[in-house]
Formats: structure tokens, C-alpha cells, sequence
């Protein structure tokens, strides 16, 4: 039974002040945060002095939260351009010192520098506002069954957050309280999810403590408390022991960075087209080959060039090829959108442009390299084979260009929307008729018997995309909530009939379809998702590719 340690924080106001980085808004509150809540209070039950079991105990949460940070469970907030606006406040300028020093000469005028009202200065105040709740969950997953010396930690841990005053700013006050639930009770916790990504060096989100944060937080405390010693001020050590871990919500895709790319004639003097329909899959193919011979050069191992390039895992039994999973380069050619005639829809045309990217997160060095080992280089195919886009006896094909991802076409593959549908047909992850319905709907049957048939079709065909949102990268709470349609003439004008597009051999025996996906969250409401988003069996090839803001 999977099992989680809850530290709840609930807000006496719904509104939150703290800040992260720059002044910004921090929203969730992150976990170092609550830990230092977490310490005072402690301290404070300590009567200035952390004993051994809080001191155990707080140990025992920066290395989980280390390992695993936490994941958080906040009411909803509304987006940026829907908050409130701030507003200003006239504070004390902390300049008490200069008000001294002219009562020191004898100058009690009350005006000018001998006025305490002089030095002040304006503060503005942009609160996040809390819309249906007023807690936040902090979740820790623990193995099971818990040793009695977990279970003491997080005693001595759910002691600390109940004499939690305040999280944020001093007027951000709350109280804390916290349990070992199971992971049904954390099912049934109301709240937006926000999942922890991988950690990095600048960047993150939220700050998340670690081993030796205790420590430096104990000598930071200590630096305070002896800031005026010997008539001279020295400020407290800023901490500097932490992490920085990107947060997202669990409708949130993970963040992939990409590399695109035009293809140019061999001359550099426009661009090389490529027909969407036949010959994508080839410019694919072509762009791994590109990418096999750019990490052989860079003095790759073979086992990485088969594993991240090629998408070849380890030999399982019969298996020989093995897929990798996400955790390897997606080749994606992408077509044009192209606006032919004003009022009027875009047209899918010829593809000019590529897109490389992970279907997964935490792969930015890669993508950053392939950057720029392949700018400039050549697309080849094999001497001496024909085919309509290249003579037989030529083998550069076109010529590979970096280009920024504000190119035009380039953001219709990324930018957010909460309405996606394909350029390239989807691959479904399975058979969509394994009962034979529509042999069983040929041979007739009256009309209930045909809608029962057709609506399990259409369930399988159903299940199928979901499970493909899921398999490239998705979360679950995505792919049950989305709106999905499909069929096999395309969504966009200028896309050809599913079946006519090429697919590779092993994938020729699956259906495939044109999708139309709007995203929904648990509450039905809208959710912009950002690409690039590509589903399905033939996702690393461009199959099932999909461009943003549709227009029906």
C-alpha cells in the first residue's frame, strides 16, 4: 500500500505575499519555506534550541525532500492576466540612523532629516489570491511498512507544524498540522497537483531543502543573532545551501526544449520542400542519420548512439529491438502553416522545416548540443538510391540552418492552446477492432444491434488516443479529462487522408486517424497546453503531429 507523510499549512486569509527570486510572486509556496517554518517552530518549542529528535527529524526531511521533494497540493490561483492588480503601501524607509544623527547635533525641528515621516518610501503589494480553498499539502511518499523511527520523525515534524504562526510575510498567517495518509486519503485531498521535475542549477521554481540546510540555516540564525557585535554591523550569511526544482501542475506537459532547423536548397538560395504526405517520413530518416554521424564525431559510445539516437533498448529475450521509450530524439519534419487567402483557414503545405526535441524532461544539454552540431551540415540519403525528391546520382539533399523558435511556423508547433489537431496522422497504440465489429456490422444487424457495435468501436478507438496521450509524456489527469475527436480526413485544410501517409513497416498494421484534442482539466475548464506535441506508435518519426490554435 503506497503511503505518504501530509504536512497541511491552511492560510487564515486567502491570500498569500511571499516571494521568490527577484521579487516575483512565489506560487506554491515552496518547501524550503515551509521548512523554516518548520524550524522556528521547533526552535521556538526548544526554547531557542533545536533538541535531538527535532534535530533528527529535520535531518530525516531534507534528505527526503532531497530525494524526493514533495508534491504540492494548492487551491486554485487565477492566471497572470487575470490577478488583481497590486497596490501600494508607504512604509518606513529604514532610516532611523539618519533621524539619530541630527538629533545628536541638537536639530529637534521635526522637519527635513530630524522628521521620521521623511524617510519613507512606497511598497507595492501583489498578493496571490486564493480562489477555492485556503490549504496547501505538502506530500512526502514513504515506503511500506514505516520503521518506528519514521514514524517518530514525523511525530516530532506534525509537533512543529501545529505551532506554525506564519508562512509568507508576517501578515501571511497560518497553522500546520500533519499525518501519515494512505493513497486514497491523498486521492480525496481537494486541490490543484503540482508535480516536482528535475532539479537545476538556474532557473528552478521552487527552493527545496537538502542535506546541510539545517546547518546553514543554525549559523545564518547565529549571524543574526551577533549582526552588531563590537559596535560595527555585519549581516547574517545568506543561505546557500538548497535545490531548485522546476514545479508543474500535473496538466501541465513536462518542459521540452527543442532544436529546429530549415532545409535549404544545397545552394543556400531558398528553401528545399518536401511533400508532407510522401516524403516526411524520409526527412526524418535522414535527420537521424544526420544526428548518428554528428555523435560519432563527437566521440559518442555506441551503446548511447543506439539508446538516445537510433531509440534501440536493450535485447529483451526475442526482442531484438526494444524501444527506448521517451528518453531518446524525436525527429519531427514539420509542414507549413501557411495563411493562403485572408479570412480564411491555414493550409498544411509542403514541409521546409524540422524540429528535433525529447518527449520527455531534463534533456536540455542534448538538445542545446544537437543545436549546434548540426547546423550547417547536409542532409544525405544513400548513393544510388531513387527516389522523386532527389536524383539517383546525388546524394546531398539539403542543407540544415538553426533557426530561432520565433520563426512563424515554428511557434504553431509550440506556442500554448488548449485546442491541438494533427498535421500527420496518429498511429494508434493497439488494434482498434480486435472483436471484428465492423465484419460483424457487414454481415447486418438491426438498429440497436448496430449502435452497440459502433459505440464499441468507438470506445476502443477512444481508449486507444488516450493511452497514446499518456505514452508521450502526459499525464493520466489530462488524458481522462480531454475532448477528443477523430477520423480519416484531416482537421486541418491541406491535410491528406490518414492512410495515405507514409509509416514504417512495423507500424503499417495499426490504425491510424486524424485527431482533434481539447484540453480540459478536472473541473472542465480550458487548459493551454504548449507543444511541440506528437502522439501515437510513429511519435519519433512526425506521425501523429500536432499543430496549436485550430481553426475550425
Amino acid at each position: 500500500m503506497s503511503l505518504y507523510f501530509g504536512l497541511s499549512i491552511r492560510f487564515l486569509d486567502q491570500r498569500f505575499h511571499g516571494q521568490g527570486d527577484g521579487g516575483e510572486s512565489e506560487w506554491p509556496p515552496s518547501p524550503l519555506r515551509v521548512f523554516q517554518a518548520l524550524v522556528a517552530s521547533a526552535a521556538r518549542m526548544g526554547k531557542g534550541q533545536l533538541d535531538p529528535p527535532a534535530v533528527a527529524a529535520m535531518k530525516w526531511l531534507e534528505g527526503k525532500s532531497a530525494d524526493s521533494p514533495p508534491i504540492i497540493l494548492v487551491p486554485h490561483v487565477p492566471s497572470p492576466d487575470l490577478a488583481p492588480p497590486g497596490y501600494c503601501l508607504s512604509v518606513p524607509n529604514n532610516a532611523m540612523d539618519i533621524v539619530a544623527k541630527a538629533w545628536c547635533r541638537g536639530n529637534y525641528s521635526n522637519k527635513g532629516d530630524a522628521n521620521p515621516a521623511t524617510h519613507r518610501t512606497m511598497k507595492t503589494v501583489r498578493p496571490t489570491h486564493l480562489l477555492d480553498g485556503n490549504s496547501v499539502h505538502y506530500l512526502w511518499p514513504l515506503s511500506d511498512p514505516l520503521s518506528q523511527e519514521i514514524r517518530d520523525h514525523t511525530e516530532t515534524i506534525t509537533q512543529a507544524a501545529r505551532r506554525i504562526a506564519v508562512l509568507g510575510w508576517g501578515i501571511d498567517m497560518a497553522v500546520g498540522d500533519g499525518a501519515i495518509l494512505s493513497a486514497e486519503q491523498v486521492d480525496a485531498l481537494p486541490g490543484e497537483r503540482w508535480l516536482p521535475s528535475a532539479a537545476v542549477a538556474d532557473g528552478g521554481r521552487l527552493r527545496t531543502p537538502v542535506p546541510g540546510t539545517l546547518e546553514e540555516l543554525s549559523i545564518r540564525h547565529k549571524g543574526f543573532l551577533n549582526r552588531l557585535e563590537e559596535n560595527r554591523f555585519t549581516p547574517p550569511p545568506p543561505l546557500s545551501v538548497f535545490d531548485k526544482f522546476d514545479y508543474r501542475r500535473a496538466t501541465d506537459p513536462s518542459n521540452r526544449p527543442v532544436a529546429a532547423f530549415s532545409l535549404l536548397k544545397l545552394d543556400a538560395s531558398g528553401f528545399r520542400a518536401f511533400d508532407t504526405t510522401k516524403w516526411a517520413l524520409t526527412v526524418a530518416g535522414m535527420m537521424r542519420h544526420a544526428a548518428v554521424c554528428a555523435a560519432k564525431r563527437s566521440g559518442w559510445a555506441d551503446s548511447r548512439v543506439n539508446t538516445f539516437i537510433l531509440g534501440h533498448a536493450e535485447s529483451r529475450g526475442d526482442r531484438k529491438h526494444a524501444s527506448a521509450g521517451n528518453q531518446r530524439f524525436a525527429y519531427l519534419p514539420l509542414p507549413s502553416i501557411e495563411a493562403r487567402a485572408q479570412g480564411k483557414a491555414p493550409v498544411v503545405g509542403n514541409v521546409r522545416r524540422v524540429m528535433l526535441t525529447v518527449l520527455d524532461e531534463g534533456y536540455s544539454n542534448d538538445i542545446a548540443w544537437i543545436r549546434r552540431a548540426l547546423s550547417g551540415q547536409m542532409l544525405e540519403v544513400d548513393r544510388g538510391k531513387s527516389t522523386d525528391c532527389v536524383e539517383a546520382s546525388q546524394k546531398g539533399v539539403a542543407l540544415l540552418s538553426l533557426l530561432p523558435n520565433t520563426d512563424t511556423v515554428v511557434r504553431a508547433y509550440m506556442r500554448p492552446s488548449t485546442a491541438w489537431a494533427t498535421v500527420t496522422p496518429v498511429v494508434l497504440p493497439g488494434y482498434d477492432d480486435p472483436a471484428h465489429y465492423r465484419r460483424r456490422l457487414k454481415r447486418g444487424t438491426d438498429g440497436e444491434q448496430q449502435k452497440r457495435l459502433l459505440n464499441c468501436l468507438n470506445e476502443r478507438a477512444e481508449g486507444l488516443i488516450r493511452k497514446a496521450i499518456v505514452q508521450a509524456g502526459f499525464s493520466q489527469l489530462l488524458a481522462d479529462h480531454a475532448r477528443i475527436e477523430w477520423r480519416k480526413v484531416g482537421y486541418w485544410r491541406g491535410a491528406d487522408v490518414a492512410d495515405r501517409y507514409g509509416v514504417p513497416d512495423h507500424l503499417k498494421r495499426f490504425p491510424r486517424y486524424h485527431v482533434r484534442i481539447q484540453w480540459r482539466d478536472e473541473n472542465r475548464r480550458p487548459v493551454p497546453i504548449k507543444g511541440p506535441m506528437c502522439l501515437g506508435g510513429g511519435r519519433f518519426y512526425g506521425l501523429g503531429l500536432f499543430a496549436a490554435d485550430f481553426v475550425g
